[in-house]
């Protein structure tokens, strides 16, 4: 055994660290289920020497001690520099963690369920402080689909970031846990107990708990800014609706809806679900969304979820006009240097906030409105109760109307006609690029232009050309 575990610590070829780790694979599972390690509080090594226990307990003793330091070795494994070997001591590890909970090495007083919650927390420790864990990650998730091992993953996670790798590795982690929703799902176990006193009484509010209590923790550290995108990208699928008291997310959201940019953006998305589900009163939050709406916000990655969230909020009944005139007028006003793949659904957009509010079908409506910037009543700096929108007029539509790109001419001239009651699907033209509107354009099939009906006879030789009068190419 001691050779074993000696190769496992000093040879750095895979194949004899596999032979080694697989060879006290096989040794330490029959040992378990022969009862042959030590149960209890286990005694220090040179004590028991001296300690009036039998042979029989003293080999126990013994053999317990080398049990932990195959624990220790596999552990150290785990950042072996071969990717099979760190998956293979992985695999006996939780392998151990089945059998341990199949053979406890805790003595008890009843008949209940156990689990080898201790030696599941040292390799969760050992695989987050790992500094390349993207080879052992995946198969260790494969065991998140046990729910006695997700929630002892929970439970087990140390809430404390030391690094950073610390907590890219720890996302990783967190993000693959899929929460159960009915109490029907949790029957799925790694450890397999035939006691009839089987006293597993975790249920679904337990596992919200702790997976609450797991990522509130994780959120009061200071994250990188690209990580606190990750998590705010999946918080109002994957987080919030699977805790047990989602409002204690309001201090994180709402701190990230104060920065700005795009992070900004992605806070949206929470934001939402507690105000729709929750009744989150947020103060002021409709003059931090007006003031998200810049020229940046047109060329961000979430562009789409963003106008999708802001049509959303601004489809409500209960707002004020003067709100809803203002969002349509700075819409209105950025337009005229947005891109063409943005103008199409901003046009329409716009269009939307008037059909949804019929008050503001004023600013279309407004024949003696300004029609230039300098006699434009609007100021783009102020909050939306002070920029005196609707005193102003869209006519930067009406100047979009003479854009070189023949679709956003098209758009504009909607409002020159009547407007429908019925609203436009914004989906297609919310993820509209660029360089797809340059391939519609390219497949477009166009009738032959016209020509020059005068042959010409040379770049200063046409007839009646003024230019060929005073100049000639020698």
């Amino acid at each position: 055994i001691i050779g074993l575990l000696n190769c496992c610590h000093q040879y750095s070829r895979s194949e004899a660290v596999l032979a080694a780790a697989g060879t006290c694979h096989g040794l330490f599972c029959t040992l378990l289920e022969r009862g042959a390690l030590f149960v209890g509080q286990l005694p220090d090594e040179e004590t028991a020497l001296t300690a009036p226990f039998s042979a029989e307990e003293k080999y126990k003793i013994w053999m317990r001690h080398r049990y932990n330091d195959c624990i220790n070795q596999l552990l150290d494994l785990m950042e072996h520099q071969s990717h099979e070997v760190q998956k293979a001591a992985l695999c006996t590890l939780m392998k151990f963690v089945q059998m341990e909970g199949k053979v406890p090495l805790i003595k008890y007083d009843d008949d209940h369920y156990t689990f080898p919650h201790q030696l599941l927390k040292s390799i969760v420790e050992r695989l987050l402080l790992a500094q390349e864990v993207s080879s052992i990650m995946a198969p260790f998730l494969e065991y998140l689909e046990y729910d006695d091992v997700r929630y002892y993953v929970m439970t087990s996670a140390t809430e404390h970031a030391l690094v950073p790798v610390y907590q890219q590795n720890a996302f990783a982690l967190l993000s693959s846990i899929h929460m159960p929703n009915e109490e029907s799902e949790l029957k799925n176990f790694l450890v397999k107990q035939e006691s009839e006193y089987n006293d597993w009484t975790v249920n679904v509010g337990e596992h919200k708990r702790s997976f609450e209590r797991l990522w509130l923790g994780f959120l009061k550290q200071k994250l990188p800014t690209n990580l606190c995108k990750k998590v705010l990208v999946i918080l109002h699928e994957s987080i919030l609706p699977h805790m047990s008291s989602p409002a204690l997310m309001i201090d994180f959201l709402t701190a990230a809806y104060e920065i700005g940019g795009a992070i900004s953006l992605l806070a949206l998305n929470g934001l939402f679900y507690l105000i729709h589900h929750h009744n989150l009163e947020y103060p002021n939050f409709y003059k931090k969304l007006y003031s998200l709406l810049n020229p940046c916000v047109f060329h961000v990655k979430y562009r789409a979820r963003f106008f999708h969230l802001a049509g959303l909020f601004l489809s409500s009944s209960h707002l004020p006009v003067y709100l809803v005139a203002a969002f349509a007028k700075r819409l209105s006003r950025l337009a005229l240097t947005a891109p063409p793949h943005t103008l199409l659904m901003i046009i329409s957009f716009i269009c939307n906030l008037i059909r949804q509010h019929p008050a503001c079908r004023v600013l279309i409506n407004r024949p003696d409105g300004p029609t230039e910037l300098c006699d434009d009543p609007f100021i783009m700096e102020e909050e939306p109760s002070q920029c005196r929108a609707l005193e102003s007029s869209l006519w930067e539509l009406q100047t979009l109307q003479k854009h070189y790109h023949p679709d956003v001419a098209n758009a504009a001239n909607a409002i020159t006609k009547p407007l429908s009651h019925q609203e436009q699907d914004l989906s297609s033209l919310l993820e509209l690029t660029a360089s797809e509107l340059f391939h519609k354009e390219t497949k477009k099939k166009t009738k032959r232009g016209p020509l020059e009906y005068k042959p010409a006879e040379g770049i200063l030789r046409q007839r009646d050309d003024v230019v060929a009068q005073y100049w000639a190419l020698e």
